[in-house]
């Protein structure tokens, strides 16, 4: 899963496959009905048998010598499966009947009346404790099969309920709003087992945070889109993971320049400017009249990477312009320290201070100039925030920074969280 830059993609990612155990014996083999009449058999034992209906028995040994015959007459063999239902008497019938209507059915891909069949199971109550799990999984595979949703999902609940594990049956809870075009209700139960799990400590599958990202990306809940991806590199810090909550997080933060600026320093940090035209965004982001020195290094970089062509005349023209605008800021930034020192220093002149010192590399220098900027009346107290912590990022006082990130509000609340995370995760020395 690869996101980039107004790259939203078309239509939902692929949808879990569902191995259906179809296969006689997968579950359950066709029920053989022993006859009542063993009288060598202790009583405990016999206690233990089932005990079969006469009518049902009647009713169930032409369908059994049906069933042998090869190849089977499985039109003939369903045409009387009503009529065995219509002898059932007790539980031990319908379970019989059921296993063995689930069983012949199964074996000729007749999903819908094996799903009876598991169904009349089920409901017999006499499934062996340590199979009701299976048993409800395989009915709610069969419903969601034959596109039952709504059926197929409290069978999966019960089937986690009961203790079964395999195959993840709580995922496809999830699976099935998705399926019925009810993302946000898909994302919702989903994200309740995420938060549980990581409640109780346990490891997040990743393929459920993947799961989710698409689903909240692909139908525009961006406000979960954002949710997710940031569940994805704080579980999974990666090149994938960060990659795709900043290009997330830039196709549908509908930010300003200013924002995306403070964005893609943090894609640029991260490793993750997956092409040229993110590396060209930033160009025009930092502006190479503001950040000269900036500019110059997002394009060396680009060049680095193979990301931009160094033929393309509105590349190589920006880094002359801007190559040349950094010498001079270079020359000037004495005085233009001096001037953001001063008691009576605008609010413009203390942010260009700032802001040019962080885009020529001298975090220590700029932090001062933005931590005085917060006091200043009128400030855009989330930019400066935004911009204080990337400071103190570029420092190594990741704590500092984090503990910065997590007061900017508004609209750069989402950019100034994955800061806050990455800052954390270099806090902890977290490998990418």
């Amino acid at each position: 899963m690869i996101f980039t830059r107004l790259a939203r993609k078309n239509g939902a990612a692929s949808t879990l496959a569902l191995a259906l155990a179809l296969t006689a014996g997968g579950v359950v083999g066709a029920t053989v009905l022993d006859t009542p009449a063993h009288a060598a058999k202790k009583e405990k034992e016999k206690a233990a048998k089932p005990s079969y209906s006469k009518a049902f028995v009647a009713a169930y040994k032409p369908l059994e010598e049906l069933a042998k015959a090869e190849p089977v007459d499985y039109a003939a063999l369903k045409a009387g499966f009503p009529t065995l239902l219509a002898a059932l008497e007790n539980d031990d019938d319908r379970y019989a009947a059921g296993s063995f209507i689930y069983a012949n059915a199964a074996k000729q891909q007749d999903q819908a009346t094996a799903l009876q069949g598991m169904e009349m199971m089920l409901k017999s109550g006499k499934v062996p404790a340590e199979n009701v799990g299976q048993f409800n999984f395989v009915a709610g595979q069969l419903a969601y099969a034959a596109n039952d949703y709504a059926k197929a999902r409290p069978y999966f609940q019960a089937a986690a309920d009961a203790g079964y594990t395999d195959n993840d049956p709580l995922i496809f809870v999830a699976e099935s709003y998705f399926a019925e075009d009810q993302a946000q209700q898909g994302l919702t139960y989903l994200s309740d087992l995420i938060n549980a799990k990581m409640a109780a400590g346990e490891t997040v599958d990743e393929a459920w945070l993947k799961r989710g990202l698409a689903q909240a990306y692909n139908n525009n809940l961006n406000a979960e889109a954002n949710k997710y991806s940031s569940w994805y590199v704080k579980q999974y810090p990666g090149e994938d993971s960060w990659g795709d909550a900043v290009a997330i997080l830039l196709n549908t933060g509908g930010y300003q320049n200013p924002e995306i600026l403070d964005l893609l320093r943090l894609g640029k940090r991260v490793g993750v400017l997956r092409d040229g035209k993110l590396y060209l965004e930033y160009v025009d982001a930092a502006d190479y009249r503001r950040l000269p020195a900036e500019v110059v290094s997002v394009i060396d970089e680009g060049y680095a990477a193979g990301k931009l062509d160094k033929s393309d005349p509105y590349v190589t023209d920006t880094r002359r312009q801007a190559a040349e605008r950094a010498a001079t800021d270079r020359a000037d930034i004495d005085k233009l320290i001096a001037d953001a020192n001063k008691s009576g220093a605008t609010l413009a002149t203390v942010l260009a201070a700032g802001d040019t010192l962080l885009g020529q590399g001298r975090p220590a220098d700029a932090e001062p100039f933005y931590a005085k900027a917060l006091s200043m009346p009128s400030a855009n107290t989330p930019m400066v925030l935004t911009r204080l912590g990337i400071a103190q990022f570029d420092q190594g006082k990741y704590a500092e920074s984090e503990a910065t990130f997590n007061k900017v509000e508004g609209a750069r609340k989402a950019i100034a969280n994955l800061w806050a995370i990455y800052a954390a995760q270099q806090a902890d020395g977290a490998a990418m």
